[in-house]
């Protein structure tokens, strides 16, 4: 009998209840996340590169094509080069934001909300008003004419330090560092509100001793302050990084693909491919490459932090 109570009693009507409302969001998720990627995943595999499906079995033949496609190889070295500016600079920018404003200035909670706010557009309206400020013939432009400066911005078709990669020139596109500017200026709100949560976590006890032992306060940042952030830091590039990866309607609004495809990116290219040019094979393919390169940053930190937590 006692064995049948403790059997009864290992789910209570609480649990049963959390059951039930959890189930209908767990075969959502199941069909509209998982089960999607794999129909992705079977189409890119297909024959079907026309408006009228075409299931059959294709194996690796539209990823060889991408990878052999100067279009899409423009595209992994702007999304690589985008992705490592675009994270430096939010990093950056966030932590000497967080680090002034957490010296309780006058105003904090005005430039605080100043800082913020870019966070509450879209992409696309950011991505419309830089469109207009980086004009070649209008907006800031206007007035560095009058110095005899006259940047392209993101019309220039310029790499630098490049070399030959298959049919590419290997390099930073001149006209990524446009789109670094526009999407920086919108995500450093995100990393100053993450620093400044971690540098008012940490104890003024600790500042105070190290500045007791003779630390300046550069050591006292690079020594204490810093190492306590790392996962502040952390949480900053996957979030960042996921943002990147996968970018499309700031660059649809502000660039396009650009000359030469110096603006592209895979979300892009993905979007012409299959909704204009009804390529949805080789959509497909595009798509679950942005899913591997977006999984590669976002599965180790998972898995690392579930380690952490177990």
């Amino acid at each position: 009998m006692g064995t049948k109570q403790k059997k009864r009693k290992k789910f209570s009507k609480d649990q049963w209840l959390a059951i039930g409302f959890l189930t209908p969001s767990i075969v959502l998720i199941i069909i509209f996340v998982y089960g999607f990627i794999s129909w992705t995943g079977y189409v890119s595999l297909s024959n079907w590169n026309t408006i009228v499906p075409d299931f059959s079995f294709a194996g690796l033949k539209n990823y060889l094509f991408l990878f052999s496609d100067f279009r899409f190889q423009s595209d992994l070295r702007n999304m690589l080069f985008f992705t490592i500016l675009f994270i430096g600079a939010v990093i950056l920018l966030g932590l000497c934001l967080a680090i002034l404003l957490d010296k309780k200035i006058k105003g904090e909670s005005f430039f605080r909300n100043i800082f913020l706010f870019p966070m509450a557009l879209s992409f696309v309206v950011t991505g419309v008003v830089w469109q207009w400020l980086l004009n070649p013939s209008t907006g800031v432009n206007n007035f560095l004419k009058t110095f005899g400066i006259e940047p392209l911005w993101y019309t220039d078709t310029n790499i630098l330090a490049g070399f030959q990669w298959g049919q590419i020139e290997f390099g930073v596109p001149v006209a990524i560092i446009s789109i670094v500017i526009a999407s920086a200026w919108q995500m450093t709100g995100f990393a100053l509100a993450m620093y400044l949560a971690g540098l008012r976590g940490i104890p003024e006890e600790l500042r105070e001793a190290a500045r007791m032992d003779g630390a300046s306060e550069l050591q006292i940042y690079r020594k204490i302050i810093l190492p306590q952030l790392r996962p502040i830091t952390a949480s900053v590039v996957i979030m960042m990084a996921h943002i990147s990866l996968k970018i499309f309607d700031l660059i649809y609004a502000m660039t396009g693909p650009g000359a030469n495809f110096v603006t592209d990116v895979p979300g892009l290219y993905m979007f012409e491919t299959t909704f204009r040019g009804n390529y949805y094979a080789h959509g497909a393919a595009i798509a679950i490459v942005m899913l591997l390169a977006v999984a590669i940053f976002i599965v180790p930190y998972l898995w690392n932090n579930r380690r952490a937590d177990s």
